[in-house]
């Protein structure tokens, strides 16, 4: 009979994987909001992932002498996660995709993880701003060690893409061109004095010569040699083939094939095209979908005008889901979520919208990071939507609420894209709730919201596409532009994710379907006696988990209500 005891070993275990985890990766730790990780920086070198990999191959190896079917209900479900998580950080660190794939996007690009977290760290505490200056002390080595990681890449054959070379470049020559006090670099809450003194020092002396030198190798070294646009996919690379189907079973948390996935995007958009009719009908006068795409790309008044209506959309949004949340979720005491605007210098490279958790203990509040810049460019209709993703009820509530499962390890109260399906599939999921919610202010919104879930179809389609079936960056932005009424600016972002980040588009959609079909599953078995609330408390009570997981924490759940 299973023991209903923690096991003493297994708890060890999920404390050393997140400890090496973090260790390895400090700068995800300071995103998440994990304190002890902020004066640390991470060596990017291949002895450096090496050392990681074998890390947690050690945990991985002592895990596997557990026998799991002599624990407890939630010691089972900490098995499964651990397992599944240390074997994709492993596979990540092994395969080290992103040397071969050098670009600006956010989390995978290297340069860009030191911009987008080095400012966010706490700086409670009397200790704090010390350990700050320490990461500013790391980061000439950092970058340097980047530098040398991409070369000895290119002398295996394995060479980036000219696009993320590019925006690479222009990344860090932004970057460069600002004044020191306003470098993302420089920590927002220092007060001035000795302490702002010091870190303005050490970014001008230290870390930005390094930058320069990481600009160098990358314009005079790697961009001479790089992949062309018809061969942007990883498949192009020595071991990119291998490494992609290791990132798609990571980012899905599953084991369809990159054939089955495709499949899947294609059948998602032919089940969108009546709906896509039914609601230009209604909104627009038009059922030709064709048309609907062009109107909503093209129709002036569906554009904002000035910078504060975006904020205002989307803290409006927020605000609507807050007041209905108490009817379709448990309750949460989390930290708010706020607002906050992307920096002009990433505006290029940026996704329309990111979330950033909250610190432990709610000592930095949640964010929503909107694209703002350019106004005129941004569509009125798609704000709503981002806003339920990443704010209420998607990102935020999800990943706030588990930080406040006391009865977690903390490895798994502290997880963001290494459960993607889950997360970015709660996010989509959430999306659609939203509908159900009545949170849309007009159909015109309703139609962004099928829009992004046209996209997320996709992105099955295209991020396959590209680095499994060796289709042109120009066909993969083709496809979508035909299939989504986005913009070609954010088709063209949206494909230079793709190409920089293998496999982890496809968690939104395949997530999606997951959480969908497990809803529609437990409401044909439990009848009358569904209960939404506590259907999403049980999606979200254990945190981010793989799907499979997920799949038999719900059955439980069923198996109790029936």
């Amino acid at each position: 009979m299973p023991s209903t005891d923690p096991h003493p070993e297994l708890a060890r275990l999920s404390a050393d994987f997140f400890q090496v985890q973090h260790a390895t990766d400090p700068f995800t730790a300071t995103l998440l909001g994990v304190s002890g990780f902020d004066d640390r920086v991470p060596d990017p070198s291949r002895s450096g992932a090496a050392a990681g990999a074998a890390g947690i191959s050690a945990i991985e190896e002592r895990l596997g002498r557990i026998d799991a079917s002599a624990l407890g209900e939630a010691d089972r479900i900490n098995h499964a996660v651990l397992g599944a998580l240390a074997w994709g950080a492993r596979q990540d660190l092994e395969h080290g995709l992103w040397e071969a794939n050098a670009s600006a996007a956010s989390y995978v690009s290297p340069q860009a993880m030191a911009f987008q977290s080095v400012g966010t760290a706490s700086l409670a505490g009397p200790d704090a701003a010390d350990g700050y200056l320490r990461r500013l002390e790391g980061l000439p080595a950092y970058f340097d060690a980047i530098a040398r990681r991409y070369r000895e890449a290119r002398q295996d054959g394995r060479v980036p893409t000219a696009v993320g070379v590019g925006q690479a470049i222009d990344q860090l020559g932004g970057h460069l061109a600002a004044a020191v006090d306003a470098d993302v670099l420089m920590h927002p809450g220092l007060p001035d004095g000795r302490t702002r003194t010091r870190a303005a020092t050490l970014i001008e002396t230290g870390a930005r010569p390094a930058m320069r030198r990481l600009l160098d190798t990358l314009r005079d070294e790697l961009l001479p040699v790089a992949r062309p646009d018809d061969r942007v996919g990883i498949r192009f690379v020595p071991g990119g083939e291998e490494g992609y189907r290791a990132a798609v079973r990571r980012h899905t948390t599953t084991e369809l094939t990159p054939e089955e996935i495709h499949r899947i995007g294609l059948d998602c958009l032919d089940r969108l095209a009546e709906e896509w009719s039914e609601l230009g009908g209604r909104a627009l006068g038009t059922t030709d979908v064709p048309e609907i795409m062009r109107r909503l790309r093209e129709d002036p008044a569906l554009r904002f005008e000035r910078t504060e209506d975006i904020v205002a959309t989307v803290g409006a949004a927020l605000r609507r889901a807050e007041e209905a949340r108490p009817g379709w979720f448990p309750a949460y005491d989390i930290p708010e979520c706020v607002i906050e605007e992307i920096s002009p210098i990433e505006a290029g490279n940026a996704p329309l919208a990111y979330y950033r958790p909250p610190a432990a203990g709610g000592a930095r509040p949640g964010a929503h990071c909107v694209l703002t810049a350019d106004p005129g460019q941004r569509f009125t209709y798609e704000y709503e939507a981002l806003a339920f993703h990443e704010s209420v009820p998607g990102h935020h509530l999800q990943i706030a609420s588990a930080q406040t499962l006391a009865g977690l390890p903390d490895y798994r109260r502290h997880l963001d894209a290494e459960v993607g399906a889950y997360v970015e599939g709660w996010g989509l999921y959430s999306e659609r709730l939203a509908d159900e919610m009545g949170l849309y202010t007009s159909d015109v919104a309703r139609l962004g919201m099928l829009s992004f879930e046209a996209l997320r179809a996709c992105r099955l389609v295209v991020d396959t596409g590209m680095h499994h079936f060796g289709w042109s960056r120009g066909r993969a932005m083709r496809f979508m532009w035909e299939n989504t009424a986005t913009t070609r600016a954010n088709v063209a972002n949206e494909i230079d994710r793709y190409i920089a980040w293998p496999g982890q588009a496809l968690g939104y959609m395949i997530g999606r379907r997951e959480i969908g079909r497990l809803r529609d599953e437990a409401r044909r078995r439990l009848g009358a006696r569904f209960d939404i609330r506590a259907f999403h408390g049980t999606v979200l009570g254990n945190g981010a988990v793989p799907m499979g997981v997920l799949e038999q924490i719900v059955l439980r759940w069923i198996g109790t209500v029936a």
